[in-house]
């Protein structure tokens, strides 16, 4: 499982959460630093400040990883708050942000809104959120099966998020990474209704919602997260 470490950065204390899996691991991410299909050693979740400016994330992200060949991810949101899930062999990690809940199909030209409830708080909680995920399959699945896993993996995390009250598919800058072993027979299959899919999709649908509770609980209680709908339908109304 992942260790959290600490860091000054300025003038910030920031924490990233790095997941060692060590040789014998692929992964298919979305992340800037290691995305695509390939072999992976680790994965990081590395916060930055509010306001992040730096206009070489990439290698701002080998600053702060290991050597090997690895996934890199950026967050807004809190790395301390990560949550876990597990089941039936697979593991699941999430750092859940939700300041700015996001449509995916939203008409052209339609600005993302914010919270109203965070509004006026933005002095002292001024950056988006963003959702990474990264979860561990203790199988070799193929390349079409790991295109299917993350499939799986979005679709939980838009059940959760409505589950949590939130009206929306996620935020506009999420993240994921799925790593599977590299050797041994490969599944072919990553959907919700196969068996590694379904272990995923609940693993991750625990993280993401028990991150969403505890997103909603930190920076929004005691207002309800629904109100989030309600700015939707206000809106499109």
């Amino acid at each position: 499982m992942p260790a959290l470490s600490h860091r000054h950065e300025d003038g910030e204390h920031l924490a990233s959460l790095l997941w060692e899996f060590g040789p014998g691991w692929r992964a298919i991410s979305s992340a800037m630093l290691g995305g695509g299909i390939g072999p992976v050693e680790w994965v990081l979740n590395a916060q930055v400040v509010a306001g992040y400016s730096r206009m070489d994330p990439v290698a701002h992200l080998l600053e702060l990883a290991p050597p090997g060949l690895g996934v890199g991810m950026l967050t807004a949101a809190s790395v301390r708050h990560h949550t876990r899930a597990h089941d039936g062999g697979v593991d699941a990690v999430a750092t859940v942000g939700l300041r700015v809940p996001t449509w995916a199909a939203s008409p052209e030209g339609v600005r993302d809104r914010e919270l109203r409830e965070l509004r006026e708080l933005r002095e002292t909680f001024p950056a988006p959120g963003t959702i990474n995920i990264i979860v561990a399959v203790p199988v070799a699945m193929s390349d079409a099966a790991l295109v299917n896993a993350v499939m799986t993996v979005t679709e939980a995390k838009a059940q959760a998020l409505a589950e949590a009250g939130y009206a929306c598919t996620g935020t506009a800058s999420d993240a994921v990474c799925v790593a599977a072993r590299a050797d041994g027979p490969e599944e072919l299959f990553g959907g919700p209704r196969s068996t590694w899919g379904a272990r995923m999709a609940r693993a991750v649908h625990r993280a993401v919602l028990d991150g969403a509770h505890a997103w909603t609980a930190l920076h929004l209680a005691p207002a309800s997260p629904s109100l989030a709908r309600d700015e939707q339908a206000e809106e499109a109304g």
